[in-house]
Formats: C-alpha cells, sequence, structure tokens
C-alpha cells in the first residue's frame, strides 16, 4: 500500500500503530511523504514496562516504540504519540501522563493525543474479567462506572483533555 502512495500524489495518509517495526518502511515512508501529507501515529499508553506488559502483552515496550518515533522525526517524517486508551485508575494518573508527554516530546513527536477509555458491551465482556484478574481492586468501581454505558461521563473527558493540553503547551 505504502508503495502505491509512493506513485501518487495529494493524499493525506494516517498510519496509526504500537510498532517499532514501522521503521523498516522508513525509506518508503520519507518517499510517501515527500508527495503526500503523512502522519505516523503511535500508541503509547504508559513508559511503566511492566504495566504495558500486563495492558498489552504482545506489543513491543514502550521504550521500543519511543525510540520508533525518534527515528521517524529525525528522518523528517511527521509522527506523533497516541496516549489512549487513558485508563482509569491505571493510567491516568497526572504524573504519568506528564511523563509520558515530557518523553514523547523530546523523542520528538509533532503531537500527543489521549482519549479516555470506552467499553461497549463487547469489549467489557473481555475487559472487566482481565480487570477482575489483573486489576481486582478496580473491578466493581468500572462495573459501576461503565454499567449503563460506554464513555465515561463528560466531566472526565474534560478534565483529561485540559490536563493533556496544558502538556502539550508545557512541553
Amino acid at each position: 500500500i505504502l508503495e502505491e502512495f509512493a506513485r501518487h500524489r495529494g493524499f493525506e495518509l494516517g498510519i496509526v500503530t504500537k510498532s517499532n517495526l514501522v521503521v523498516r518502511d522508513l525509506d518508503l515512508l520519507k518517499e510517501v511523504a515527500r508527495a503526500n501529507k503523512l502522519s505516523v501515529h503511535i500508541t503509547i499508553t504508559t513508559l511503566d514496562v511492566e504495566l504495558a506488559r500486563i495492558l498489552e502483552p504482545r506489543a513491543p515496550r514502550p521504550d521500543l516504540r519511543l525510540d520508533a518515533v525518534r527515528a521517524l522525526a529525525q528522518a523528517g517524517v511527521r509522527v506523533g504519540v497516541r496516549c489512549s486508551p487513558v485508563v482509569p485508575g491505571i493510567t491516568d494518573a497526572p504524573k504519568d501522563l506528564e511523563s509520558l508527554i515530557r518523553t514523547a516530546a523530546e523523542a520528538g513527536a509533532a503531537y500527543v493525543f489521549a482519549n479516555p477509555l470506552f467499553l461497549k458491551p463487547c469489549s467489557a465482556a473481555i475487559f472487566l474479567p482481565f480487570l477482575e484478574q489483573n486489576f481486582p481492586h478496580l473491578a466493581e468501581n468500572y462495573r459501576q462506572r461503565y454499567q449503563d454505558r460506554a464513555f465515561l461521563p463528560p466531566a472526565y473527558g474534560k478534565r483529561l483533555s485540559e490536563l493533556v493540553a496544558r502538556l502539550r503547551e508545557k512541553y
């Protein structure tokens, strides 16, 4: 697909990945970016390696993903960090989000964005047992918060958006 985009001009292309292997195609990405608007969004939800292993057991470590951000930025490819989902009580501590955003900026991320976890019933059927097993102290809280809705109350999203906006401005 990238090779096809490299032959065209004027397209807008966004790539979302958790993989640091995106840098294997760095030459092709640079070629695509020369003639098109390209953004690579690398998902990093936490810098804590142990927590990342629990939340994303088959994804590359956060430091490897940050290395990919650095490599893409140094090559002139527009790259940013997607801190989504922000998981209440697990990845939403302001100091952790600040560390993640500061580190992303230091690696050359052009932007950072974050959205809170949403749980549709099909996702909740998988996530709630995962939570019970790995974060049992949060399970009842989640059952109550997501019982009749897929999204947290707007106030949570607003607080998160304001925090991320302040941190983006700071870094």
